[in-house]
């Protein structure tokens, strides 16, 4: 008998993991050093404060969950190119500075929107889960304000925000969260009316007490839960308004350039349409 056997190949493995949307999204750590996870999905995020407060911090911590999440799209809106570009090539939309594109993108996510709603009342679903086999559209907005007040004409920015407002407030249950971050929290910016949309809201370090509450809710200034208590020389503090209903202080996680590069291109590169050794 020979002595040599056929050994059997093993299978591929994976260079690094996928996750899903649906996992809980690591954020950092409170004070006292636990873990800060928050689930998305069925939710909406409001995030703000002063520039410089950490605000790109967190949208890329996001970013690189749902890159890496295989159940996930992307839709990204980043009027200055750099908060979000490194994701661009995983993304299935990147905006930049232009409004008549910005308009083109969420009028298609509407249409998406209703289509999705078309289909679940025909199937009796009431809520995406990850049992209905649909994937998960996350749109993340940086600076929404200069989408609804700077970038192109009034009319313009009334469409933008109409369009927005629709997406925040219907998209959760179809699968379609938001996360729109600005770093001017003002009324005018953020209205009551849009704000109470997004059941989890952010503030990072704040100038006034008016503008933390613009963004946690009035009323939680007055309480002591105010983001203008953050000193300005730590950045990545913020006030988190999610799960259990009370502001609690958390310190964000930071990835470097090189961190997000790197994490970027394995999430391009899981999200190839062939992979590698299909390709001749």
């Amino acid at each position: 008998m020979s002595t040599l056997m056929a050994v059997k190949e093993a299978p591929a493995v994976p260079v690094g993991p996928s996750l899903s949307i649906y996992d809980p999204i690591f954020l950092g750590i409170d004070e006292f050093g636990a873990h800060v996870n928050l689930g998305l999905m069925g939710r909406n995020l409001l995030v703000g404060g002063e520039p410089g407060g950490g605000k790109s911090g967190l949208l890329n911590a996001i970013c690189a969950h749902a890159a890496l999440s295989t159940d996930c799209r992307l839709v990204l809106f980043d009027g200055k190119l750099v908060e979000l570009g490194q994701w661009e090539d995983s993304a299935d939309e990147f905006v930049g500075f232009d409004p008549e594109r910005a308009i083109n993108v969420m009028a298609r996510l509407s249409a998406l929107m209703n289509n999705r709603y078309t289909w679940m009342k025909a199937k009796g679903i009431r809520k995406i889960d990850p049992s209905h086999g649909l994937e998960a559209v996350l749109t993340i907005i940086d600076e929404f304000a200069l989408y609804t007040a700077t970038y192109g004409d009034k009319k313009s920015q009334e469409l933008f925000t109409a369009l927005m407002r629709d997406l925040v407030a219907r998209g959760r249950a179809c699968g379609m969260p938001v996360v729109a971050a600005t770093q001017r929290p003002s009324f005018d910016i953020i209205p009551t009316s849009l704000r109470d949309l997004f059941a989890y809201r952010c503030a990072f370090r704040c100038t006034t007490e008016s503008s933390s509450d613009v963004i946690l809710a009035h009323g939680w200034a007055a309480k002591g839960y105010c983001a203008t208590a953050i000193l300005p020389t730590n950045q990545g503090e913020a006030l988190l308004l999610a799960e259990g209903g009370i502001p609690r202080s958390i310190k964000g996680s930071f990835l470097t350039d090189d961190q997000i590069k790197q994490i970027a291109d394995y999430a391009a590169w899981i999200r190839r349409p062939h992979r590698l050794e299909d390709t001749k």
